[in-house]
């Protein structure tokens, strides 16, 4: 029998969600395309699943171009080599600083919606245009706390992320019933992985054990979506520290 093909979208570090949500997958029986910016990121990424036993490969992808979200989607779901079409596909894309209102510039404003909003807009709608007619599939969107309010300092990404947001939530109305399960994650809190760990060593020291979210249990949360029977199908999960306010 084929093996189901997931697709990834927003791989960076091996210690970051994109890998570990690629990781999840492969020990579910997966052939995984890793998409992201970097290769050597995604190869390493790859090598770590290969070498647990698993199937998955680099696909170098700028998700903001259409052009190599088009060219991701036709690999995904080309069949042969003992693969089936994709029926999984996550966008991950993102990215997140504090920035004063009064100095984000025109170019930033742009580049925070480009890689938090329209990125999800071109792998949703390639999502949809492949997999609604084949009656099956699910797609997750990753979200932030930012997709439900915005705070002092983030309205660019705010902005981006509630963005990302509509868009499930339209998709999910017009193609659940036509048997695509859609799905929003809101990550609200700060997650354990190399970007936070690189750039705000304090506030993980601060944080302590559980004070942040950690990679490999947001991904079983995105398997466990994946899973779910039509009967009850989750459209917004939000996941959060034990600690966390909220």
């Amino acid at each position: 029998m084929p093996i189901p093909t997931a697709i990834v979208v927003g791989v960076g570090a091996e210690r970051g969600l994109g890998a570990a949500l690629c990781r999840r997958f492969a020990q579910g029986g997966y052939h995984v395309l890793a998409a992201g910016r970097t290769l050597a990121r995604l190869d390493q990424v790859v090598a770590t699943i290969r070498a647990a036993g698993g199937s998955a490969e680099a696909v170098p992808t700028d998700a903001t171009r259409e052009a190599d979200v088009q060219r991701l989607f036709d690999r995904g779901m080309a069949p042969g080599e003992g693969r089936a079409p994709a029926d999984l596909v996550v966008s991950n894309a993102g990215n997140n600083r504090r920035l004063d209102f009064r100095e984000v510039s025109v170019e930033t404003f742009e580049d925070f919606w480009r890689v938090g909003c329209f990125s999800g807009f071109l792998v949703g709608r390639e999502a949809a245009r492949r997999l609604v007619p084949l009656g099956r599939g699910t797609v997750l969107f990753t979200g932030a706390s930012a997709s439900l309010r915005g705070k002092p300092g983030f309205a660019h990404f705010a902005a981006a992320k509630a963005g990302l947001r509509a868009i499930s939530q339209s998709m999910a109305r017009d193609y659940g019933p036509q048997g695509l399960h859609v799905a929003h994650v809101v990550i609200d809190g700060g997650i354990d992985g190399e970007r936070l760990r690189s750039r705000a060593p304090q506030m993980v020291a601060e944080r302590g054990e559980d004070g942040l979210l950690g990679i490999e249990a947001i991904a079983e949360a995105y398997w466990h979506i994946h899973c779910q029977p039509r009967s009850a199908w989750t459209q917004e999960l939000d996941l959060r520290p034990y600690r966390e306010a909220f």
